[in-house]
């Protein structure tokens, strides 16, 4: 049972930390607010992961049910795809489309941010130290749907109390339909099976540095100033860089789940240094603000090599990613 427990409470916390925390989004004075995080993201999370193990799928549906998680977080739970003043911020005036009402650079960036860091990092990193096993039987799965279920409630709520934007009704069908179409998706590409062939992939560790590389690059591309349209171009070449390189290693039979790891521990790393320059939205003094960012960081550091470590024993499995 513990082992059972253990590694879904870890996920359940991890989500929201490296989410909100270690981006540098939050600061540590705000470690508070992680009690009230935790039903969204975390809850989110597992419940993705029980789902999908529990159907024998790959990491592919991982990927698409955590980008239709982001986009009922952010089309629905906080609205930032629509509203054109979140956070006083004027995110959507950037590469702005009329007639969906959203920012083509902040539509990209910030679906990535919940589909890579908020779900499939920690879930990737949490079974690397664990199991790919199911963690929980149906009574489990509820239990986790009605914890999302108050997260998605409850963080609605807050949004709509401080600030009375809502969408029109047009914006929540693209919404509905969007995730609706994620998850048919995640269904369809879960089912497939999946042909490896022949062919060498690199060490481990350099599968750890391309993940830190990339996921670095698109980080810097949102924070260096663009324009809006080279962003937004810049974005999907990575987009499409990332999935052609891991599409075709994972493919192989010498694709192991310390492959998986790296790759996620690499890309957790990028969010590490750049919580660095990140300006927190709570209010936090320099001095604080950093020392919390670089305990976040060690912290990071210390999981990725712990993962390391655990993940050697399922060297010789081989993972769809």
């Amino acid at each position: 049972m513990t082992r059972r427990i253990l590694p879904a409470l870890g996920l359940f916390l991890l989500s929201p930390l490296v989410a909100e925390f270690l981006l540098g989004n939050l600061p540590v004075t705000s470690l508070f607010a992680l009690f009230a995080l935790a039903p969204l993201y975390g809850g989110g999370a597992v419940l993705i992961r029980e789902l999908v193990r529990r159907r024998g799928w790959g990491y592919p549906s991982v990927v698409l049910l955590a980008l239709a998680y982001g986009v009922l977080e952010e089309g629905v739970t906080t609205q930032s795809l629509f509203n054109p003043n979140y956070a006083d911020l004027r995110l959507l005036d950037p590469g702005h489309v009329s007639w969906l009402g959203m920012g083509a650079p902040w539509t990209l960036f910030v679906l990535t941010l919940h589909t890579v860091w908020s779900v499939t990092v920690p879930i990737v990193l949490v079974e690397s130290a664990s199991s790919r096993r199911p963690w929980f039987g149906r009574k489990g799965l509820v239990v986790f749907g009605v914890i999302f279920a108050f997260g998605v409630v409850v963080t609605t709520a807050f949004q709509l109390q401080s600030d009375s934007f809502v969408a029109s009704p047009g914006q929540f069908v693209g919404v509905a339909v969007a995730i609706v179409v994620l998850v048919a998706l995640a269904v369809r590409v879960g089912r497939r099976p999946v042909v490896r062939g022949a062919g060498g992939v690199p060490a481990d560790w350099v599968v750890g540095v391309f993940g830190l590389v990339v996921s670095s690059a698109f980080m810097v591309v949102d924070d260096v100033g663009l324009g809006a349209w080279v962003r937004v171009g810049a974005m999907l070449v990575l987009f499409a860089v990332a999935l052609v390189v891991v599409r075709g290693w994972s493919r192989r039979t010498t694709w192991t789940a310390r492959h998986s790891m790296a790759l996620a521990g690499g890309t957790l790393l990028t969010y590490a240094w750049h919580a660095f320059p990140e300006q927190p939205v709570a209010t936090a003094s320099k001095g604080v603000d950093l020392a919390g960012n670089m305990v976040f960081a060690a912290l990071a550091v210390g999981l990725v090599v712990f993962c390391w470590i655990r993940s050697g024993r399922l060297v010789g499995a081989t993972i769809q990613v």
